[in-house]
């Protein structure tokens, strides 16, 4: 028996290549598939079947793109109905792989189909169960993401008996594989690690400790913030099919500066995919940024519709990487990137905009002086309620667009986020509607509490115990 956690940070998303006796099987993949066929490739095994524990929201399974590649069968759990061949299986049934064989545990509630695949060793004893969104490191999946038909109570309360019938009875020492971990927004707050025990989670995990249906519905639908826009197409996405990877690649080619400001023109959107220092330097002006060095696919997904027509600008050597990242989301028509990246730009004489920056002493030192400045706080409204600049305006980085006739354009808008990385995002959109008054403040609030006079608003240690 082989086993390995593939794991990838910017979407916090596991998948699993398990393997027994020279046949594999693949455990919610992502789109870009070759870290599995390279894996089976040095193993020497045949990926024979790619498990599927429900129908993703904030990515597009690899599932389409291997069954193409390796003939492996697809395989659901009950009430999945696809646009695609697939092999559904019954709750309970049982799936040989070499010497292991997989029970099929259907635990519905996070979705209807959600399902966990219980592995068990070449003796028949339970070892590993694969939760896919059910079940995570401290926390469960959501049950509001998918509610066109079902309410999110009606879906906790599926959530209540899935994990009282078919997973708090298993052994302590059966080990958890989820599909997420911690920054992923399938949950409310998971935990730091990737992996953990049952008996670990039931002992720790809020989800599990002994409470009635109606106080699980109360605990698991209350604080849910909203969910990013794309996820439900991505989760239609992987129920009715995508164009594969090499289709995309093939319509992905270099532009010439004068290209990109043609189709920027008519209406192609331009991501600018460098790093933050890089972008506010100088940039294609209403380019918008989201660095590959962040949770760059998520916030594309978050703030761009995924029919838009899209041209890249990237690092030298990162052309590939940000096509693909993108992909994984549900961005099918990427049509290219510009060709020598900003340099190129900036050589051909076209016109470029920039950010300014300032450190958090010049802010405080500013505020004092400056009457027509306003100060911008892009965070989520919960990290606004933890502490915040006393006269800072929260406009949260995911609703920016829809809230930005409110801001106070005549003013010095001064942004910031928690580090840096969202704040030159929503400067970068800020300049796109034509706001130019812009400052990023370096380092954002993990800086701006290090200035010792300026005026916080934190929390009291009362109002942080409840």
């Amino acid at each position: 028996m082989y086993i390995e956690q593939i794991y990838t940070n910017c979407l916090s998303e596991a998948s699993y290549y398990i393997e027994s006796a020279g046949e594999a099987v693949i455990i919610d993949p992502l789109r870009d598939t070759d870290k599995y066929l390279a894996l089976a490739a040095q193993r020497n095994c045949t990926i024979k079947y790619i498990f599927e524990t429900h129908f993703h929201a904030d990515f597009v399974s690899g599932h389409l793109e291997l069954a193409h590649q390796t003939g492996a069968a697809i395989v659901y759990g009950p009430n999945a109905k696809t646009n695609f061949a697939i092999q559904q299986v019954a709750d309970g049934e049982i799936i040989k792989l070499g010497q292991l064989q997989f029970k099929v545990l259907h635990t519905p509630g996070h979705t209807m189909e959600s399902t966990c695949f219980l592995l068990q060793d070449e003796t028949g004893k339970d070892y590993a169960v694969f939760t896919g969104d059910t079940l995570f490191v401290g926390d469960v999946g959501r049950p509001d993401l998918f509610g066109a038909v079902m309410s999110k109570e009606e879906l906790a309360g599926y959530l209540y008996d899935s994990l009282q019938q078919k997973l708090k009875p298993l052994a302590d020492h059966v080990i958890v594989y989820p599909a997420h971990g911690p920054g992923s927004s399938c949950g409310k707050n998971l935990g730091k690690e990737t992996f953990s025990t049952i008996g670990t989670q039931k002992a720790s995990n809020y989800a599990l400790k002994d409470m009635s249906k109606e106080s699980f519905i109360q605990e698991v639908t209350s604080g849910l913030s909203t969910p990013p826009q794309y996820f439900p197409f991505n989760a239609k996405i992987n129920r009715e099919g995508y164009a594969l990877m090499e289709n995309l690649k093939s319509a992905y080619v270099a532009l010439t500066p004068s290209a990109v400001a043609a189709h920027q023109a008519n209406g192609v959107v331009v991501i600018d995919s460098r790093t933050a220092d890089e972008f506010t330097e100088g940039f294609i002006p209403e380019s918008i940024f989201i660095g590959l060095d962040g949770r760059f696919a998520e916030w594309a997904g978050s703030l761009i519709p995924l029919d838009k027509t899209i041209i890249l600008v990237t690092a030298a050597g990162k052309e590939q990487e940000s096509m693909t990242r993108l992909a994984r989301v549900g961005f099918d028509h990427i049509i290219g990137y510009l060709s020598g990246g900003f340099e190129a730009w900036k050589t051909a004489g076209m016109k470029i905009d920039m950010i300014i920056n300032v450190d958090a002493d010049e802010l405080r030192m500013d505020m004092q002086f400056d009457e027509k400045l306003s100060i911008i706080d892009v965070r989520k409204p919960s990290e606004f309620a933890n502490g915040h600049i006393d006269v800072a305006l929260n406009f949260s980085l995911a609703d920016l667009e829809s809230t930005i006739a409110d801001l106070p354009n005549q003013d010095n808008l001064y942004v910031h986020c928690a580090g840096g990385y969202r704040s030159v995002i929503a400067a970068s959109i800020m300049k796109k509607y034509g706001i130019h008054t812009v400052r990023n403040v370096l380092g954002g609030w993990a800086k701006i509490t290090e200035v010792t006079d300026m005026p916080l608003a934190l929390p009291s240690k009362s109002a942080a115990l409840n």
